[in-house]
């Protein structure tokens, strides 16, 4: 036990150095009145697949104007469902599974997007989003995000096979509180999205990447699978990486739904553009997060 407890510590203190949901582009009101709160390699394009991952049989990928329209030079390439699931870590008895990169073989450059909390509701990453059928795993938090949940159901409903996942219902760090309590945030948030989207998520990120031996048990007790962190993070021009400075296959990049007022006068799609544009000048793939898991 006092391993595990060392080791989740360990993982839980690198999420952070990625920034997480913590520094420049996350201030408490925006998460609500309880929240606790550049580098790129290059290389050439992969080659689009006709649909994204996940798509209903039959659905078409991004069109040729969609990827011009919001900034890209070539077509997005999707990683197709794969025929088995890679083998994972497994969690300890009646503790969650721990996961910060999906463990992929060496030649096969997926990542997989993520994007937390929920505070941002940009119309206009509705639309990005839906043109480019990104397949984008969130992580929404209850105070950030409830305001006006429908705006996720579209973003979950687009075509792309986008989900919704837990963050808490206030966004504490839940390091610093006891078993109960970090139980009452992730199963309240059980119950908030099962309410309003139907199911209970198999997925949990705790924010900040900030989690102890207790998080997992609870998450495990309020229904969830996989404990999820994340490698690279995306900035606002840029990724921040917790080892090297290029992608890795497998990598789970983390992003925030954020605003100019956080994003220096950039908007959410200016920022997805970019880190779109990163990924493909890397030669990677995008894969749907829940098809490797």
């Amino acid at each position: 036990m006092r391993r595990l407890v060392a080791g989740t510590l360990a993982a839980g203190a690198l999420a952070l150095s990625l920034t997480g949901c913590g520094k420049s582009a996350d201030p408490v009101g925006r998460l609500g009145p309880k929240a606790t709160q550049e580098a790129s390699g290059a290389g050439p394009s992969g080659t689009p697949s006709a649909a994204p991952p996940g798509s209903p049989s039959g659905s078409a990928g991004a069109s040729d104007e969609a990827y011009r329209k919001w900034g890209l030079t070539a077509p997005l390439a999707y990683a197709p469902k794969p025929a088995r699931k890679p083998p994972l870590p497994q969690g300890a008895p009646g503790r969650a599974a721990v996961v910060d990169r999906i463990p992929v073989p060496a030649d096969d450059k997926v990542v997989f997007l993520t994007f937390d909390d929920g505070a941002e509701k940009d119309p206009e990453f509705l639309k990005m989003a839906a043109d480019l059928k990104l397949p984008i795993a969130m992580f929404l938090t209850d105070s950030a995000a409830s305001s006006d949940y429908g705006y996720f159901e579209k973003l979950r409903d687009n075509g792309s096979a986008s989900t919704v996942n837990n963050h808490t219902l206030t966004h504490p760090n839940l390091r610093t509180l006891p078993y109960a309590a970090q139980k009452r945030e992730i199963c309240g948030q059980q119950d908030q999205l099962e309410k309003r989207f139907g199911t209970r998520p198999a997925l949990f990120r705790p924010p900040f990447g900030n989690y102890n031996d207790d998080t997992l048990r609870a998450a495990s007790e309020c229904g969830v699978a996989h404990v999820v962190l994340w490698r690279v993070s995306m900035q606002i021009n840029n990724f921040q990486y917790a080892e090297g400075s290029a992608l890795r296959p497998g990598d789970i990049v983390l992003a925030h739904f954020r605003g100019p007022s956080e994003l220096k006068g950039s908007t959410e799609t200016q920022m997805t553009a970019r880190m779109l544009q990163r990924i493909q000048e890397q030669g990677f793939r995008i894969g749907r997060l829940e098809d490797y898991l």
